[in-house]
């Protein structure tokens, strides 16, 4: 036989590996809860051994803690999208709610993550082991926050009732908040209320257009 038309076994890249696994873990996660999920259930929906999900992630902890980095890697991303679109030398109340509504859709969109997180959360916070790794990652995320939030004010210019840091752990606090209203009733949360609280924290230091 020609060799040449020997079929060759392509070797899955790691990385592709990683990604079909995190997206299966993701799914079943939402259908079953991180409680109720196994491993093997995770795999199965991947369409990979148990031994080949092990090799990269040792449990199910250390599948939610990717999924909350690549979580928050797509929010930051989100918020500077926001703040890149925004003229934040002619910023008004307008913008401050434009801004608010996008951050409320994204909420509204992602209800399967809004139930693991809130899930999780509750786990980390009754483990004192897991909690000092939660609260090791999120305060990198908070970081990523504040350093963003410090560069917003700046461009906005003095002025802000506010200091960087409070603006952001306000911010996540009420975004965090809203999420656990709108996962017990869907829709009850009006699409102005980031907004608003942005405006007052803001202390309403801002330039209008002309």
């Amino acid at each position: 036989m020609n060799a040449a038309l020997v079929p060759v076994n392509r070797r899955t890249p790691r990385s592709e590996v990683r990604d079909r696994l995190l997206r299966a873990a993701s799914t079943v996660f939402a259908d079953r809860g991180f409680a109720g999920a196994t491993m093997q259930q995770v795999a199965a929906a991947a369409g990979f051994t148990t031994g080949a999900l092990y090799s990269n992630f040792a449990n199910k902890d250390d599948l939610f803690f990717e999924l909350f980095d690549r979580e928050v890697t797509g929010r930051i991303a989100a918020v500077r999208a926001i703040l890149g679109q925004a003229d934040l030398t002619v910023t008004n109340e307008a913008t401050a709610h434009a801004a608010g509504r996008q951050l409320t859709a994204a909420m509204q969109q992602n209800r399967e993550w809004q139930l693991l997180f809130t899930e999780f959360w509750l786990r980390a916070a009754r483990d004192g082991q897991l909690r000092e790794r939660w609260v090791k990652q999120r305060r990198d995320y908070y970081q990523q926050l504040t350093d963003l939030s410090d560069e917003a004010l700046t461009r906005w210019g003095a002025g802000a009732a506010v200091s960087a840091r409070t603006l952001m752990f306000t911010m996540l606090a009420l975004n965090n908040g809203l999420a656990i209203e709108e996962l017990a009733d869907p829709g009850s949360v009006p699409d102005d209320t980031i907004g608003t609280v942005l405006i007052r924290l803001l202390g309403l230091q801002f330039k209008t257009a002309g």
